[in-house]
């Protein structure tokens, strides 16, 4: 064999060697759809001398993300919690039952792998509380920063298992209550997660 067969044959060979490895990754879909199960913890947090928490509760979220290229994407998301947020007055406990929900925009990058794909991401929205106990409670919303990440673990072709974490960071709700107003203040709230999803 001359010289330049053999040269042409070892680039070509190359050029293929990868192809297997390439025929075994997981196909990058551009859309997915999931629901999850909410177990959300809010921070406990002192202003003025008030402290304000919250029961532990239950929540979902659903969410729709669109990717742009194989790492790269956006997703929308909504979810709702019902809680009992507690401030600690002078007078006593005052707790007040909440409707909560939280609509957010954020940039998702992922890394597509066979059987998983972690991912991260971080955005910003709104949450809106709504007292469901208290006469004369208002109705407030918040700005939100949403930071977080979790892993999506193949279950069949399209269909995943999806494990969260997400925290948000915001300015507490006084819903207009009287010896409330003034008492808000930054806070956190966790939302771990846990739930399925579908590519397509």
């Amino acid at each position: 064999m001359s010289l330049k067969h053999t040269v042409v044959a070892v680039l070509f060979g190359s050029a293929l060697a990868p192809l297997p490895a390439f025929s075994q990754e997981t196909p990058a879909y551009k859309t997915e759809i999931g629901i999850q199960a909410t177990l959300p913890l809010l921070k406990d947090t002192n202003a003025a001398g008030v402290q304000q928490s919250s029961n532990i509760n239950y929540g979902f979220l659903a969410d729709y993300r669109f990717f742009f290229n194989k790492h790269s994407g956006a997703e929308l998301s909504y979810g709702y919690t019902r809680n009992t947020q507690t401030y600690g007055l002078n007078s006593g406990p005052f707790g007040i039952n909440t409707n909560s929900d939280e609509v957010f925009a954020a940039y998702v990058f992922r890394f597509p792998a066979k059987r998983w794909t972690p991912f991260v991401l971080a955005g910003a929205g709104g949450l809106i509380f709504d007292p469901r106990s208290v006469a004369g409670a208002s109705t407030q919303a918040r700005v939100g920063y949403l930071y977080g990440g979790g892993a999506d673990f193949t279950l069949k072709q399209r269909i995943f298992l999806r494990t969260e974490y997400r925290g948000v960071f915001y300015n507490s709700p006084t819903f207009n209550v009287g010896g409330l107003n003034g008492l808000d203040r930054f806070t956190h709230l966790a939302e771990p997660s846990i739930g399925v999803g579908y590519k397509f």
